[in-house]
């Protein structure tokens, strides 16, 4: 039955509608079954937080293409934007021909994160490359080879990106062999600590467990840096604790060891402030970037202490698409947002509200093992038993799926594939979020009564 009811949702079909199962058969037949998807449809037009597929069913999209949206679908300022740019050059290269955006964009961020020392910043495509490229950067700096990062981390797919993520299936499994010199440490998740471990108690043995590595793995002096996400993406939206970061921060300059912040998900205002990083008082010495950062256009940055960035010779980074003129207008723009529009306030709004809701189905359904989140970037833990915390994948899949037939766009996350994550754009509106919710609450109310 279709509802006619809902001011923001329009469902005229099932999911996937005719036309979008004419588009999956044709990509099954020329699309590797290796790429992923989560919704069977095909989009026709989006804006804000709305996107309508090609049957003209009109979703509320609480994923945000993975982080990517936080300006919202075809932002109006970014959309003029890259239309002048395409009536002036496309890309000339900056390894050839330089052009002013490139120049402009690397100022607005040396501007913008965190720290007051002299930065340098350059652009390259993914996420996954911009990892790579600070991990090259920082065992040129430092003349170390081994780096750590966490355990319950996403850094990319690419080969080190690939080594430096956990969760081996389907990131890892037979894609060997991995990157050398890649050790993993334990990350704070206060949910599924052992029973009696305070949050503070897990803190302080973890940091005393980096000390320990180095006594007992590899020698401080040998690692060229520690690379962490200041809230885990892919790994459940895990936030640790302000002293765990800080703690990590303090070993690094004790070991003269390379802090490398990625704010890849967590960046362009995702958690209320422009940069996850800033809430728990540490500067990094290099910040990797990408997602949001141009509203959908592929781009990708690599921030960093000016002496740090300097370390490789010219043709030692870089490489051809590298900060497209189309990426860097682009992100221009949502810098400019950012700023003049009130998308960090608003974030925090959006992450009370997303809390907010999330906790009243929580007193309902007893499944909902753990709510948590920085500013709009939010999560439920789905368990079968609140008592044994065991993951319940399955009613994470039906949730996502059922939801979606009724007009709502989520994701799931997590080592155990039970976490629901909540990537809404900054521009969406309390009533969208509201008859989101509302079908959100329908689901578990039809699934679990």
């Amino acid at each position: 039955m279709i509802r006619t009811d809902r001011k923001n949702i329009l469902m005229k079909t099932k999911v996937p509608g005719e036309r979008s199962q004419a588009l999956l058969a044709l990509r099954r037949q020329h699309v590797p079954r290796g790429v992923s998807n989560s919704v069977p449809a095909f989009v026709d037009h989006a804006e804000g937080a709305l996107v309508t597929d090609v049957d003209g069913n009109r979703f509320i999209d609480l994923a945000g293409a993975i982080g990517t949206l936080n300006a919202g679908h075809c932002p109006p300022r970014v959309v003029a934007a890259l239309k002048a740019q395409l009536d002036k050059y496309i890309h000339p290269g900056f390894n050839v021909l330089m052009y002013e955006p490139y120049i402009r964009l690397a100022e607005a961020l040396n501007q913008i994160t965190p720290g007051a020392h002299e930065k340098r910043t350059f652009f390259l495509n993914s996420g996954a490359e911009a990892v790579e490229n600070a991990v090259k950067i920082a065992r040129k700096y430092t003349g170390r080879k081994a780096v750590i990062a966490f355990r319950g981390g996403f850094h990319g797919r690419t080969l080190l990106a690939m080594t430096l993520t956990s969760k081996a299936k389907p990131y890892k499994h037979g894609f060997g062999p991995l990157a050398p010199e890649v050790y993993k440490l334990p990350y704070p998740y206060y949910y599924r600590a052992s029973a009696g471990v305070t949050p503070e108690q897990l803190d302080e043995a973890l940091l005393a467990g980096i000390e320990d590595f180095f006594v007992t793995d590899v020698p401080g002096e040998d690692v060229a840096a520690v690379v962490m996400e200041p809230v885990q993406g892919e790994g459940g939206f895990i936030v640790p604790s302000r002293r765990f970061v800080q703690g990590v921060r303090e070993i690094c300059s004790r070991h003269g060891i390379l802090f490398v912040a990625d704010e890849i998900q967590t960046g362009f205002g995702r958690t209320g402030k422009l940069f996850a990083v800033e809430h728990f008082g540490v500067v990094p010495d290099l910040m990797t970037m990408s997602k949001s950062i141009a509203a959908g256009i592929p781009i990708s940055a690599v921030t960093g202490r000016a002496d740090v960035m300097d370390a490789p010779a010219p043709g030692e980074i870089g490489g051809t698409y590298g900060g497209s003129p189309l990426g860097c207008v682009a992100a221009l723009e949502v810098v400019a947002m950012l700023r003049e529009e009130g998308l960090l306030e608003r974030a925090a709004v959006i992450g009370e509200i997303i809390r907010g809701q999330l906790a009243a189905l929580q007193r309902r359904y007893p499944v909902i093992g753990d709510v948590r989140g920085l500013g709009a970037m939010c999560a439920m833990e789905l368990v079968k038993d609140p008592a044994t915390k065991e993951p319940y994948p399955e009613l994470t899949k039906q949730l996502i799926a059922e939801a979606y037939q009724r007009g709502v766009v989520l994701l799931s996350a997590g080592l155990y594939g039970n976490v629901v994550r909540f990537l809404a754009p900054l521009v969406i509106t309390d009533e969208q979020l509201e008859e989101a919710f509302a079908v959100i609450g329908g689901v578990f109310a039809d699934i679990l009564g």
